[in-house]
This record gives C-alpha cells, structure tokens and sequence, in this order.
C-alpha cells in the first residue's frame, strides 16, 4: 500500500506566465487524474501550509528576509524579472503551493516513521538549504521536516536518515542542508556536467553516482543498482527525491532515460528498501518535460502492485 499526499492546492499556476519556466506547475493534478481510480492507494490531503515560523527557524536570517523579497525569489525561481507582478502574487501563487508541499512531506515522513510507505507529489527541492534558494528552489523540505521531527520526539538526533536523490541534478541544498550531520547519509545519482557543480556539496554525498550526459536507461540502471546494493538497514526512514529531469525528453536533465526507465528505478528503489525495511517516502522532484506527469503516474501505479 502507497499513501500519496496530494491536494489542489499543490498545483503552481501563473496563466500566461507559465510560460516563463519549463516547470509544469500543473502536473500533480494531471498524476492524480492518473492514480485516483487505483483502489491499492491511499490518499492524504494536507488542511495547512507549513508556518512561516518554522521555515524562519530552519533558514539563516538572511534567507529569512530574501524569502519575504520579490527580487530575490524571482530569481530563485529562474523566472525573468517582470516590474508589474508583485510579490503577494509570486506568494499566493508559487510560495503557498510548495509550503503546502513541505509541510506534505513533513506528514509523510511521520507516517513512514509509523511504518507506511508514503509518495509526496510536490516536495523534494534539493537546491534549497538553510542558507540559499536556488534552482526553483525556495524551502528545503527534507531539511525542515527533519527538523520538525527532532522536536517532536518522532525522530532523535541519534537516529540514522538516508536521502537518496535521483534527480538529474545534484541535490546541492540537501548536501548543504546535512553538511555537518554524519547522521544523513546521502546517496546522489547524477547528470555530471550539469548545474550544480559545487565541490563542496558534491564531495559531502556520502554514495556519488556520477552520470555522463546523455547517459542510457541500461547503463544508469546498473550503476544505481550497484550504489543500492551498498545500503544498509540502519536507517529509520528514508526519503527520495525522485525527479523525472532524467527522462530523455527533458531538456534540462541531459539524460535518455525512457518512462519505463523510470518506472524500473522506482521499482528497484523501493525493493531495496522493502528488503531492508526501511520506510520511504518518495518526493516530486525536478521534471520539466511533457512526459514527466505520465512517468510518475505509472511508476506509483506500478508500487502499489507490490
């Protein structure tokens, strides 16, 4: 059984200004179009975003401020600057939506916590940390859930948490996020040549799995086996940042991986951890082109098989 967090409220959209980035803002609702007749699924709605207060508890002052400014989160969000869209629009439209995501993945992670297997539809923004947004990037989910469940008690700080990202792009912000946690292990599968180059970050991941441009679904799967195939059952969850920029289509990813591509990583993901017994909860990710939404679709109805 797979708990998928989704709400309309998830769904990104500008109108016409949709058009100034490649990301479908509107594609969760097309997934759960696609998934909402499989009776193996459970669905979960969040009522609330997550607060402001504890976004500004997890990011360093100066982000706390840069969030709250037009400018900056425009350019975070890779979108041109426009003089006449006003930030409470940039808020209400963009900003709302991923709170709404972070506080999906946050719920997700107290289930899997209880031993449920969760799918975050929004969620997984990996360029985010306590001290930068970046990348479409505003507010690093995993980070502030973790956080969030040291003070609850759900989670201490002794605990173990993995964080396997296979988006095409280093997961940068996470890498940051964990910089200093030798409690978070990171294992990272990507595009090489692609933005994010940083060395510091790239040197924290824990399991690099460096692909060439235009790597195949054949050779990707072989060596994402092989870095699964060094998991162990220490962890106490497990999240996935499983992002569909890999699929061939994708013109950012740089990759030539198929949607059954895709739906073969998840497969291989999930049973690793199954057979590990690690709870996951897997998160949106990265994915910019018009076969991103069917990939995710298919790759959660295939799960909810095992």
């Amino acid at each position: 059984m797979i708990n998928v967090f989704y709400d309309e409220k998830l769904n990104i959209d500008l109108g016409l200004l949709n058009y100034l980035h490649p990301f479908d803002g509107m594609k969760f609702k097309k997934i759960y179009k696609d998934i909402s007749n499989n009776h193996n699924l459970t669905f979960h709605s969040t009522v609330l975003p997550i607060s402001l207060e504890v976004v500004n508890e997890f990011v360093n002052e100066l982000i706390g401020m840069l969030i709250t400014e037009k400018v900056p989160v425009m350019r975070a969000l890779e979108i041109p600057f426009i003089p006449f869209v006003k930030f409470s629009y940039l808020d209400r439209k963009v900003l709302l939506p991923m709170r709404y995501g972070v506080n999906n993945t946050l719920k997700a992670a107290e289930l899997a916590l209880a031993g449920h297997n969760c799918w975050n539809l929004a969620g997984g923004y990996h360029h985010a940390s306590q001290h930068s947004m970046e990348g479409f990037c505003i507010y690093n989910d995993i980070g502030i859930a973790y956080q969030e469940l040291i003070k609850s008690n759900k989670l201490m700080s002794s605990d173990k948490l993995l964080i396997i990202d296979t988006d095409a792009h280093h997961g940068n912000g996470n890498a940051r996020t964990f910089m200093d946690n030798d409690n978070v292990t990171i294992l990272d599968v990507y595009n090489e040549s692609i933005y994010p180059s940083t060395y510091s970050t790239r040197e924290r991941v824990d399991l690099p799995v460096p692909m060439p441009e235009k790597v195949t679904g054949n050779v990707y799967l072989t060596r994402y086996q092989k870095a699964l195939n060094e998991l162990t059952s220490e962890y106490k969850v497990a999240f996935v940042v499983a992002g569909t920029d890999v699929l061939k289509s994708d013109k950012l990813g740089g990759m030539s991986l198929s949607v059954e591509d895709v739906i073969k990583r998840e497969v291989a993901t999930f049973q690793r951890l199954q057979a590990l017994e690690i709870p996951v909860v897997f998160l949106g990710g990265g994915g910019y082109s018009g076969e991103s939404a069917l990939a995710v679709s298919c790759a959660i109805n295939k799960l909810s098989e095992f």
